[in-house]
């Protein structure tokens, strides 16, 4: 087993990670089913798919430790397929290679609640995506518990950062108020939400690498930044900008009919408990044992905002 760490997966927190890892120094593989371009300076790809299990073998080799951060088209359909096939299939690879395994997580798997989310909330069965969460959950969970793979991981909600543009406030948000552009919100813009910061999500992963194993066979919640409204958040990227904040959104109300004609409208439909009142992360538990200074947004939304300017 070698120092080399593999990150399955390149979108925006894969890449935020390699970036990290790479500046500190740490060698790091890249495996996806693509070449991406402009990899950080140190690093190396490894073309691999997670849904084949002996290239994904392959690809993780005899690394010491994998990075999964992959990603599957936001549909029911695909992540019903395609989530369990693939936990397995990075499962089987850290136990043949005995490599530890960082599973960069969302908040699907606790379903509709009103307090803070905490780590020991019970996993919900109800729902398409939150109950697939759950169940690939339980996946590394059980795994873990039986002693046959090292796994930790990292919870965080939705996401904004420099260049991203899969995100609420991403292409539709900062991008839009940097080309000029009225900002249109699917999501309501005036409840209190919680936001992490991409590299703030980077820095985590890092943690919990580097971290012993007792930090391994459980969960992490990312800190955020102290929530925010998506209107604040924006405007203070716009004021950043030196623009207005011209902002748009669709009803709620309006989200079930727009779903039969309109694909993610549809998925998105499901998930309305997460923005129907305040939307809170409880990462007290992370920030005990690492670090508690997440980003804030009158740091965040600024050098989000800019990077559209610059095209980066």
């Amino acid at each position: 087993m070698s120092d080399e760490i593999v990150i399955l997966g390149y979108g925006a927190v894969g890449k935020a990670t390699a970036e990290r890892l790479a500046t500190s120094g740490r060698p790091v593989r890249i495996a996806q089913r693509r070449a991406p371009v402009n990899l950080p300076k140190g690093t190396t790809y490894t073309s691999c798919d997670v849904l084949d299990a002996a290239s994904l073998a392959t690809a993780v080799g005899a690394a010491g430790q994998v990075v999964m951060s992959v990603g599957f088209a936001y549909e029911s359909r695909v992540w019903a397929s395609s989530w369990p096939a693939a936990m397995a299939n990075v499962l089987a690879a850290c136990r043949a290679s005995g490599a530890r395994l960082v599973f960069v997580d969302n908040l699907y798997m606790y379903g509709e609640q009103r307090d803070a989310l905490r780590e020991d909330m019970p996993l919900t069965l109800k729902g398409n995506k939150p109950s697939i969460r759950a169940a690939i959950t339980r996946q590394w969970q059980s795994a873990s518990a039986a002693g046959d793979v090292r796994v930790a991981a990292l919870r965080a909600p939705d996401f904004y950062g420099p260049g991203v543009t899969l995100s609420h406030l991403g292409e539709v948000g900062f991008q839009a108020l940097a080309r000029g552009k009225r900002v249109t919100l699917v999501a309501p813009p005036d409840v209190l939400h919680d936001y992490a910061y991409v590299p703030d999500i980077a820095r985590g992963v890092k943690s919990l690498l580097d971290a012993p194993d007792d930090a391994f066979g459980e969960a992490w919640h990312i800190p955020c930044a102290p929530t925010m409204t998506s209107r604040q958040i924006l405007a203070i990227g716009a004021q950043a900008l030196g623009v207005p904040l011209r902002l748009s959104t669709i009803p709620m109300a309006l989200w079930s009919t727009l779903g039969l004609v309109v694909p993610f409208m549809r998925e998105m439909t499901e998930m309305k408990f997460q923005w129907d009142g305040p939307y809170r992360v409880d990462a007290s538990k992370f920030a005990a044992r690492f670090w508690a200074d997440a980003t804030p947004f009158e740091t965040g939304a600024p050098a989000t905002a800019r990077s559209f300017l610059s095209g980066q």
